[in-house]
């Protein structure tokens, strides 16, 4: 592969750098650049398959830079030591990021799932719902990026009808879609949709709200008939909380 390090700082490229030789051995290129500017530029003439980004550069952002490339064909892995906000947007885009200082184990995880996405064609895409998170845009059509073994979904947020755990994975349950299982576990994704309105009705399921048709209490702790007539439990634990959100809403 060709990998592109973009960072204003010289001893962070330097760092990195020797972390890819050491995870590499010599079988990949290595190319730098320090800004926005010679970033676009070292795109352009040095065709990366991956491009590791600094966020904040001496001339701009590295938003700023993919701005500037009209259909990018090459894996992205951010560098940054951004705050919790923007982590989440990143977590909702499924671009992959590194907290600095990068750890060599995460950057080693993180080139091989470029490796092994290499062929993937969603950046664009991709980018387009990490700038609506970054830009806090609410509203109907607010997406998340979900990827399963084979294929990468982008689904609107309001057609989530629930979320089930299946062990350390989720399972999506979603308006005129197939089940969706995603390698990451449900508490990840009750972070990310809070947000959202989600609701965590029983240990393993994550439910839309604005999905819930009926909520019917013969049994102990009651039962959430959904669109679609899906059928969800409340525990215990949950049916007071549960009781009072959908009487205040």
């Amino acid at each position: 592969m060709n990998i592109l390090l973009i960072d204003n700082e010289a001893e962070v490229r330097s760092t990195l750098k020797s972390m890819l030789e050491n995870w590499s051995k010599g079988k990949h290129t290595i190319a730098e650049a320090d800004g926005v500017s010679t970033g676009v530029q070292a795109i352009l003439s040095f065709h990366p398959d991956v491009v590791v980004l600094d966020v904040e550069m001496d001339d701009g952002t590295g938003f700023d830079l993919l701005k500037q490339i009209s259909a990018p064909s090459f894996q992205l892995i951010f560098a940054t030591a951004f705050n919790q906000y923007a982590i989440q947007a990143f977590k909702f885009s499924a671009i992959d990021y590194l907290l600095k200082p990068v750890d060599p184990m995460e950057l080693a995880i993180a080139l091989q799932k470029a490796a092994d996405n290499i062929n993937s064609n969603n950046l664009q895409q991709q980018l387009a719902i990490l700038m609506q998170q970054l830009a806090n845009k609410q509203g109907a059509h607010k997406q998340i990026v979900l990827k399963d073994i084979d294929k990468t979904y982008f689904v609107n947020i309001n057609s989530i009808i629930y979320c089930e755990a299946e062990g350390s994975y989720t399972k999506f349950y979603v308006e005129g879609s197939a089940p969706i299982f995603v390698s990451r576990n449900l508490r990840s994704y009750e972070e990310l949709l809070a947000s959202s309105g989600f609701i965590r009705t029983h240990h393993s399921c994550l439910v839309n709200p604005d999905k819930i048709k009926v909520f019917d209490r013969k049994t102990d702790c009651g039962t959430l008939i959904l669109e679609g007539g899906y059928t969800i439990p409340v525990s215990q634990r949950k049916r007071e909380f549960v009781t009072q959100f959908l009487e205040n809403r």
